[in-house]
């Protein structure tokens, strides 16, 4: 080192650090920490990540038991539900996905695996029956498909008792569920298989960006 570099930073080099595997870790921590609140924070303060789209709703209790099931069998380790604003994507999927439509998604489904299309746009794009058709095997609406078939769902009765503590932990975490919408959960759920409410969940992603 010459002694310029020496009377600038005296005691403190490069060579240091680099041989100091401890003082090492703690300056990469030190680096990722400071770059993580930069780049973290703002977003808490910004009305495009933290206020709903116009139309964007929280779930009702069966389209929420139905994202239980889709998060449950797998379902995003095969799509994703974020669109990224690029022309092919755009023209294949839809509209691209913005923040405000994620406010009361938690955990967000985005993802990056795409052994299926990605999903976001999926809701009203079929009907209800298709779906049907399509998770109880989904070769007899696109034989080339290698999903795997969910015939159980519309044997299996979702449990009516599951919503209400579900929508109550989450109105504390910022979603505005009502007292009667909470107390009306189980009533929704009464008689609903879980194909009918992972059905509603599918048929509800997206729709609310016009």
């Amino acid at each position: 080192m010459s002694d310029t570099q020496a009377k600038i930073s005296p005691g403190f080099s490069h060579e240091k650090i680099e041989t100091n595997n401890f003082l090492m870790i703690v300056l990469i921590l030190l680096v990722i920490a400071i770059g993580g609140l930069v780049e973290i924070v703002p977003l808490f303060f910004q009305k495009s990540t933290t206020q709903p789209v116009d139309g964007v709703k929280p779930y009702t209790a069966v389209q929420l038991v139905g994202r239980d099931v889709y998060i449950r069998e797998g379902c995003y380790n095969c799509h994703s539900q974020m669109i990224r604003p690029f022309r092919a994507e755009t023209l294949r999927y839809g509209h691209y996905s913005v923040a405000g439509e994620f406010v009361y998604d938690h955990p967000f489904q985005w993802g990056s695996k795409r052994t299926g299309p990605d999903l976001h746009r999926v809701g009203g794009k079929y009907s209800d029956e298709w779906h049907r058709i399509h998770l109880n095997n989904p070769r007899d609406v696109v034989p080339e498909s290698n999903m795997p078939a969910y015939p159980w769902l519309e044997k299996t009765a979702v449990d009516s008792s599951v919503a209400a503590p579900r929508m109550n932990a989450l109105r504390k975490v910022g979603v505005p569920y009502t007292d009667e919408e909470i107390q009306g959960a189980a009533e929704q759920l009464k008689g609903k298989t879980e194909m009918d409410a992972l059905v509603a969940y599918l048929q509800v992603m997206g729709r609310a960006l016009k």
